[in-house]
């Protein structure tokens, strides 16, 4: 089998932020277990941010996105020094590589990659992916680690995706405030009740929670990927996952396969606005696959640029589709309505052409 482990902040930092020795020796000998009986493994990690907090002598995580930056810079040597260590104790080789959610949309930059890591695997060599935390931006504020766990095992062709956390799984309510609350073992469907449940950020060392995992488990089920969320501190957590046995919460994967560019575009590229479109524009996207007319355009919601990512929303305000818009919205709004033989010469024909829309629903 081939799983994409992503490892959080909270499951290889102290209270105090600074590194867990013991619990990077832990997650080592889960991935050596795992890679003894002919498991590859790829390894997404958190922790930079956290790493490089005590090295600067700063207690709490800042807002601002320069200093975040900085601090990645200062700890993300310290984290791959310390899994280099602990790696090396049990025979493995690691290899670095740095990556944002934007390199898998350009395809270029998506192939360049790949290779990469199917030479990293095939040298037997354990890749250590990380966010490329000193050159992103909004990233580092959304907990994307585990978004940019989910888009690699797309990118490898991987069995799982392992999201290794500080909980056991995803419950039907916080257990730390509700004492009924329940393992969730099996999930079919992500929809908006359990991304309700699933909550917000989870600590102030990290960036994500239970919410940034579940959206990254919804990713890899459209890329046919199955996904399982469970505690770094379950003995033989990473092997258990690997080769199905119960452990965790598990997300069953799509049937269907998104195109890497299309799964960019659903998942890895924030939206700047809406789209209202009518009944018939609506059937059009999803039951026949064709483009987004200006005809078929009701209202313009928000403020964004042409080539800017848009959710297509249906009269009920919600979003059935994701696409590549054509128009800025100003331009939309003069045109929204309008058929292709009443639109001004030059004008683009479709809002959003059907090779850049992803149907959600």
């Amino acid at each position: 089998m081939r799983a994409v482990v992503k490892v959080g902040t909270t499951s290889v930092t102290r209270d105090t932020g600074e590194l867990d020795d013991d619990a990077l020796a832990k997650l080592a000998g889960e991935v050596a277990d795992a890679h003894g009986a002919g498991h590859s493994i790829v390894l997404v990690s958190s922790g930079a941010i956290a790493a490089g907090l005590p090295a600067l002598g700063l207690a709490r995580r800042p807002g601002d996105i320069g200093t975040l930056q900085a601090i990645a810079a200062v700890g993300q040597p310290r984290l791959m020094a310390r899994l280099a260590e602990e790696f090396g104790d049990r025979g493995l080789v690691t290899g670095q590589v740095l990556l944002t959610p934007h390199d898998f949309g350009q395809r270029a930059q998506y192939l360049h990659a790949r290779q990469t890591l199917g030479c990293l695997l095939d040298l037997d060599v354990v890749p250590v992916v990380n966010e490329n935390d000193t050159v992103a931006d909004d990233e580092i504020r959304y907990g994307d680690n585990d978004r940019l766990a989910a888009l690699v095992s797309h990118l490898v062709h991987a069995d799982v995706l392992v999201l290794l956390t500080d909980t056991h799984g995803l419950f039907t309510a916080d257990p730390r405030l509700d004492t009924e609350a329940s393992l969730i073992e099996e999930i079919v469907e992500v929809d908006a009740a359990l991304e309700a449940v699933a909550g917000g950020a989870g600590s102030d060392r990290g960036s994500g929670g239970m919410a940034s995992k579940l959206a990254a488990a919804k990713i890899a089920a459209w890329s046919g990927v199955r996904s399982v969320i469970a505690s770094a501190d379950t003995p033989g957590v990473l092997r258990r996952a690997v080769e199905a046995e119960p452990v965790g919460t598990v997300v069953v994967p799509r049937p269907a396969r998104l195109p890497s560019r299309k799964l960019w575009i659903a998942f890895a590229r924030g939206a700047a606005g809406k789209v209202v479109v009518d009944a018939g524009a609506r059937r059009a996207l999803t039951a026949d696959h064709r483009s987004l007319l200006p005809a078929g355009v009701r209202a313009v919601e928000g403020r964004f640029d042409a080539d800017d990512a848009v959710e297509v929303v249906a009269d009920d305000g919600v979003a059935f589709a994701k696409g590549l818009v054509r128009y800025g919205s100003d331009a939309l709004r003069q045109v929204a309505g309008r058929r292709t033989t009443d639109l001004p010469d030059g004008a683009p024909h479709e809002v959003i052409h059907r090779d850049d829309l992803v149907v959600l629903t």
